[in-house]
């Protein structure tokens, strides 16, 4: 399996000042202008939805555009090279592939470019586990995404799409949803998932949402308070998914979709029996809070009347 982290996103917005608002409110760095990382240096940049230098879109208004992938070194993008070539938009560019896939998304391939990051995790007590002595958990003020983790998509062709992923960039599956979803991880061993493809009834192809990993429960709540004070949406969260044991907040985004805060998610090796189980709330969320938690009084945010 070739590909081993996600590097970039890039989003066509319709209004640019927006955007980087939002991006610094999540708490990204700022490198330039209109692009923004996270510790671990994957990159989102910002261009005006009609910039004739970006990829076709694949749904109207503000939305993902770009979205590049890593391997380890140049013999992994030169194997890449050779089976992505004959696919639609291939285009190679030395240091950097990019191909269109059956969804309609341009996807770029590069040499890894991320550093490591070491972070100070508090570790939590559990019955008969009690490894946090003479400390107190964490209360984080916002925060500070390591990485990107995950992408979710919704698709025209969910058949076609798994299969360009899996048979052409070697993601393997985690989990299914009979006839409606795959969760998919760049490599045999990792996370959950950092591809979800998904498809609805009466949904075209578009950006679902795509979700950052952070320390800890702690720094997901503190995520969530911090863009709840700057004004920012809750679109679900906080909570908890069954399917990935991963903790979660989402925001609604003006690029497009959600972003998500999350940790916590399931660690998955070669002996992983991927399940199968229908699509259901049950499945999705364990427990949730709809419109999230106000921060003014820590309780579930009320809906204006």
């Amino acid at each position: 399996m070739s590909i081993v982290s996600i590097e970039a996103l890039e989003f066509g917005v319709e209004d640019l000042e927006v955007g980087k608002r939002f991006l610094a409110d999540f708490g990204l760095s700022p490198v330039d202008e209109t692009t923004f990382e996270t510790l671990n240096g994957a990159r989102l940049s910002l261009a005006p939805v009609d910039d004739p230098a970006l990829p076709p879109a694949f749904e109207p208004g503000s939305t993902l555009r770009r979205m590049t992938w890593g391997v380890d070194d140049a013999t992994a993008l030169a194997e890449l090279k050779a089976r992505l070539a004959d696919q639609p938009g291939f285009v190679d560019r030395g240091d950097l592939i990019e191909c269109r896939d059956p969804n309609g998304m341009t996807v770029a391939i590069r040499v890894s470019t991320l550093r490591e990051v070491e972070l100070d995790v508090t570790p939590i007590n559990q019955y008969g586990d009690m490894r946090r002595v003479d400390q107190p958990s964490p209360v984080y003020e916002r925060a500070t995404p390591a990485g990107i983790g995950h992408a979710v998509f919704f698709v025209d062709d969910l058949e076609a799409t798994e299969a360009f992923y899996r048979e052409t960039l070697g993601f393997a599956v985690s989990d299914r949803y009979t006839d409606r979803a795959v969760f998919l991880r760049m490599q045999a061993r990792g996370g959950h998932h950092n591809l979800f493809l998904l498809k609805l009834p009466h949904r075209g192809a578009g950006l679902n949402h795509v979700a950052f990993t952070v320390r800890d429960i702690h720094e997901v709540i503190g995520g969530g308070l911090a863009m709840n004070r700057k004004q920012w949406s809750t679109f679900l969260g906080p909570g908890r998914h069954p399917i990935s044991s991963a903790y979660f907040w989402y925001v609604n985004s003006p690029l497009g979709g959600a972003f998500e805060y999350y940790t916590n998610e399931d660690y998955l090796t070669e002996a992983w029996v991927p399940r199968e189980m229908q699509h259901s709330l049950e499945s999705f969320t364990e427990w949730a809070v709809e419109g999230g938690i106000d921060a003014e009084t820590r309780r579930q945010k009320k809906t204006e009347a």
